[in-house]
């Protein structure tokens, strides 16, 4: 446990963590994502799809035990996910209080300059999509254990629809981001190869994003009702 906590004193430790619990999430967003699409197979291929995971490690365990289980996992990743990344970045504050240029071999993106800003929202829009659709508390007419219901009527609100794009575009920019700061972090980081793997990060940033914004835009256009 001491070296544990040693490694993640350097700055290569931080970098891991926050690659491993991003990585845990990054898995945790295609599963979620996957679920979600089960909505165009109707109410009862979706429903039994979320009794199924609420009744899962039955009898053994009781229901819900395993979720929460996950989600306490899922919360711990994204703690560490956090801190790593607030300390990464008050260390390179620190390391340069100046501005400064970037050099040539360190690529940039839109997406990693607006990183912070763009888990800030994810965080926010995390807290309300689970009051909305997992606690339903503001949630007009919540129906517990009905997910189609609930989708389809929560996502006819065009607002909430919208915001909904809008949170999933950016965990588009994160997650393309993070994929590619993935790469670097293993070492795989050379200007001829460069342009490959950041098409390989768009194609997985945009393939999330078209998949999550299918429901809602299949609600809006009455394709779902």
């Amino acid at each position: 446990m001491r070296r544990v906590v040693h490694f993640y004193r350097s700055t290569v430790g931080k970098k891991v963590a926050m690659a491993a619990s991003g990585a845990v999430l990054f898995f945790w967003v295609i599963a979620h994502m996957l679920g979600n699409l089960k909505t165009f197979q109707g109410p009862e291929k979706i429903n039994a799809y979320a009794e199924g995971l609420r009744t899962f490690g039955e009898p053994f365990l009781g229901p819900g035990q395993v979720l929460w289980m996950v989600r306490l996992v899922l919360i711990a990743c994204v703690a560490i996910h956090v801190l790593a990344a607030l300390q990464l970045w008050w260390l390179s504050r620190a390391a340069r209080p100046v501005g400064y240029h970037n050099p040539p071999h360190l690529e940039l993106s839109y997406a990693s300059r607006t990183l912070r800003w763009g888990g800030v929202i994810i965080f926010l829009y995390v807290a309300y999509h689970l009051m909305h659709f997992t606690l339903g508390t503001v949630h007009p007419d919540f129906r517990s254990g009905d997910v189609y219901h609930n989708l389809v009527v929560g996502f006819q609100a065009w607002p909430v629809a919208t915001v909904y794009i809008l949170a999933v575009g950016a965990l588009g920019f994160h997650l393309y981001h993070g994929v590619w700061s993935t790469f670097q972090t293993l070492g795989l980081n050379h200007p001829r190869y460069n342009r490959y793997r950041r098409a390989a990060a768009a194609v997985i940033a945009v393939g999330l994003f078209v998949g999550f914004v299918s429901v809602p835009v299949a609600v809006l256009a009455g394709v779902l009702r």
